[in-house]
């Protein structure tokens, strides 16, 4: 059985994790036998949104409270994670990767990472171990892990691709961009790191739900 540790941000698209995504990745990871044991920072979130009016509103909320929804409340403090208990690390997207994870929603590419998220992530790395990143989250590899191969979708901005500027940037940033659709994911075998675009494509949600499929097949492949 391999040990999954996933990373969460928060609950809900605009200030936290998006739900769907990881609601996804459980189901995949379960029904591949894998063991999974969620966690989050335990900091404040940068604001709360309503997310009927996708306005922020005067309040303060725990990205680790917080995350406790999603994970039906077995969620542990981030800085706890012990890397040698693991085979893999999977983090879905949602904007609490880019304003609780990191500060990528205020900074673009000048953007810093949470201390305890790029701990985790650079001792996976060292220690040989697969990442997944879903949507979003590929941005901290590509600030901890320069000249990487990753995907958030397609570097060619339209109607399907509406946040592709992001794939510049990343360009910018010293990593590889492969364009990728909803459906498929993208494996660096150098840096064992797979991404998938997810909600960064305007895509059913049964196209996005197989991305994540197959991302949880290749993160298990390597792990």
């Amino acid at each position: 059985m391999k040990n999954v540790a996933i990373i969460l941000s928060g609950c809900g698209v605009y200030d936290g994790t998006e739900v769907n995504e990881a609601c996804a990745l459980l189901v995949h990871l379960s029904r591949a036998g894998a063991k999974v044991q969620m966690f989050a920072p335990n900091v404040d979130q940068m604001h709360v949104v309503n997310h009927c009016e996708g306005k922020p509103q005067e309040q303060v909320r725990n990205v680790l409270e917080e995350s406790a929804r999603i994970a039906r409340g077995d969620v542990t403090d981030l800085a706890k994670m012990h890397v040698t208990s693991f085979n893999a690390l999977i983090i879905p997207g949602g904007f609490g990767v880019a304003k609780n994870l990191s500060n990528w929603a205020t900074n673009g590419k000048d953007f810093s990472v949470n201390p305890e998220v790029e701990r985790v992530i650079r001792n996976f790395h060292k220690a040989g171990k697969p990442i997944g990143l879903c949507c979003i989250s590929p941005v901290l590899a590509a600030k901890i892990l320069p000249g990487c191969e990753l995907t958030v979708g397609s570097d060619c901005k339209n109607d399907k691709f509406p946040y592709a500027d992001t794939a510049k940037s990343l360009t910018e940033m010293g990593c590889k961009h492969v364009n990728k659709d909803a459906s498929e994911a993208h494996v660096d075998k150098k840096h064992k790191l797979v991404t998938t675009c997810a909600f960064m494509c305007n895509a059913p949600h049964h196209e996005i739900f197989d991305g994540i499929g197959v991302l949880v097949t290749e993160v298990l492949k390597m792990a």
